[in-house]
């Protein structure tokens, strides 16, 4: 199956309210690069495909034209179960990599079986100068690193970035949500001691304050925590 009917076969599977609402939801994509097929339908098409010995081809074809060859892209990738070429298949997508939806969607369970190695990619990702490099970086760090892998060097590593950009600092935002909830003793001097801009540091308040795993008590005090502007 060549790209040109994989993309036949999206078409086939297109759904135009769903198109629609992607257009509104994703505002850094051109609305013209959405077919609007929906993500089970999606994940279904990529599981069949990560099958096929010439899927290579697909994913050497970059960049793509649509939204959703990218989102089929990542599903591809993400359920390789060899990290070497699952890695260097990420490497050679993120500078592709042009929205969130992709971005956050792409996420290789291997990964989970190869921290050592993934860290030493995360730190390249976090200097990048690619928004979307840098917030795939964040989320790894997310995902795989707030657990029984928690060290205090890597909300130190969030905390220390600083961007413009607005899918950056959500990611930030949403890292120290989720930390907060994890490894909250440990971050909430992260907080406390404001290691982040104004917006991103009330941002990850509100998002903890909304977040069901930070106890009435704890969301109290966080609110405390406010940046005044």
């Amino acid at each position: 199956m060549n790209t040109d009917e994989i993309r036949q076969k999206l078409f086939e599977l297109a759904d135009e309210k769903y198109r629609e609402m992607q257009i509104k939801t994703t505002p850094t994509v051109d609305a013209d690069s959405f077919i609007g097929v929906r993500t089970p339908p999606l994940r279904a098409l990529a599981k069949e495909l990560s099958k096929r010995d010439d899927i290579a081809d697909f994913l050497s074809g970059l960049p793509h034209r649509y939204f959703d060859e990218n989102q089929l892209h990542g599903f591809i990738i993400s359920l390789d179960k060899d990290f070497e070429r699952c890695i260097a298949n990420v490497e050679a997508f993120l500078p592709y990599v042009d929205n969130w939806a992709t971005c956050d969607q792409t996420n290789p369970k291997v990964f989970a079986k190869h921290k050592t190695e993934l860290l030493q990619h995360i730190r390249v990702w976090l200097a990048s100068d690619r928004t979307y490099t840098v917030r795939f970086g964040i989320k790894m760090l997310m995902d795989h690193f707030l657990d029984e892998s928690f060290e205090l060097k890597y909300p130190k590593a969030v905390a220390k970035i600083r961007s413009d950009e607005y899918y950056v600092k959500m990611m930030q935002a949403w890292y120290f949500a989720t930390a907060l909830a994890k490894q909250y003793d440990a971050v909430l001097p992260f907080i406390e001691g404001k290691k982040l801009d104004a917006w991103t540091h009330n941002k990850a308040i509100q998002k903890s304050v909304e977040s069901y795993r930070i106890t009435d008590e704890q969301k109290q005090y966080l609110k405390t925590l406010k940046i005044k502007k």
